[in-house]
């Protein structure tokens, strides 16, 4: 019998918090939430471990769900996925400082404390959201990447709970154009998408090649990317290879926040932006999730 892992999680840490940003939309299914259990699969080798994510004071809980018994390997592969996408190992303490002095942040950041940068811990699915959210509402990018999951990829059941394993690169790399365009994605996204996929699957990107350097060296090497401008850069930055200092500055979401947050007539312009965020450096990625949270 599998039995329950717990996940100690650091003092700035709100279970309840990250499980309500989860919930944002009802097209998500590369997880599900259930009366406040959130389910989830990922892969590992040959086996896709299905598990429930709980909480108790102090910690996480990891609940597996399958019958056959876990390897020690796939256990630190489940724990290590999900200290990533809680973004537990990150010290937040000198964030909540400096918010606590800035006026922009500071309501914010007191209303959502414990919010984590819930992580996109896989590069492909970081790059593909950042393609498929490109110019167009959150609503729609989510049915566009359920679209996307459920076509290419592959679900996992368990009783009565799903969830879909997100496509591999390898699988994607095979397609046609018009077979994603089918799914209303533009012509223009379905290329970059399967461009991504492509340099992935032949070992030309990767994870661990985007962490050698900095993240100026990282930024440039996404923006080199046929599909991926800074925006599209700075998110995977930000939500898959951790950088702190990412700051997709140019992001519509962030000016409609700090809009909002300010009362402001207008939306604010590239230079005010530059002015509000020059206590947060160091800490860009977490200002900017939090004040997209505002929004979203």
């Amino acid at each position: 019998m599998n039995r329950t892992i717990r996940i100690p999680v650091p003092a700035e840490f709100d279970f309840s918090v990250n499980l309500d940003y989860l919930s944002r939309s009802p097209d998500e299914s590369l997880y599900r939430i259930r009366d406040g259990r959130l389910f989830k699969t990922i892969p590992c080798g040959s086996r896709s471990p299905f598990f429930e994510v709980a909480a108790e004071p102090g910690s996480l809980l990891v609940l597996p769900l399958d019958d056959e018994p876990w390897s020690p390997e796939t256990e630190r592969e489940v724990v290590a996925y999900t200290r990533d996408w809680f973004d537990l190992d990150n010290d937040l303490s000198p964030f909540y400082e400096l918010a606590g002095r800035d006026p922009l942040l500071r309501d914010v950041v007191s209303r959502l404390y414990g919010l984590r940068n819930m992580g996109i811990p896989d590069l492909f699915e970081a790059l593909c959201w950042g393609i498929i959210g490109q110019q167009i509402n959150l609503a729609f990018a989510y049915t566009l990447k359920r679209r996307f999951v459920e076509a290419f990829g592959r679900q996992v059941r368990r009783g009565d709970v799903d969830c879909w394993l997100f496509p591999e690169p390898r699988d994607i790399a095979g397609l046609d154009v018009g077979d994603i365009a089918a799914l209303k994605m533009t012509t223009k996204k379905a290329e970059y998408l399967i461009g991504v996929a492509r340099l992935i699957a032949d070992g030309e990107l990767g994870r661990a090649v985007l962490l050698e350097g900095d993240i100026r060296s990282a930024e440039k090497r996404l923006v080199s990317i046929r599909g991926i401008g800074p925006w599209t850069a700075n998110y995977v930055l930000m939500r898959c290879l951790r950088y702190p200092s990412a700051f997709p500055i140019d992001d519509v979401g962030l000016h409609n926040a700090i809009k909002a947050v300010l009362r402001m007539e207008q939306k604010p312009t590239a230079a005010r932006i530059k002015e509000l965020a020059v206590g947060w450096r160091g800490w860009e990625a977490y200002a900017t999730f939090y004040l997209w949270r505002v929004l979203y």
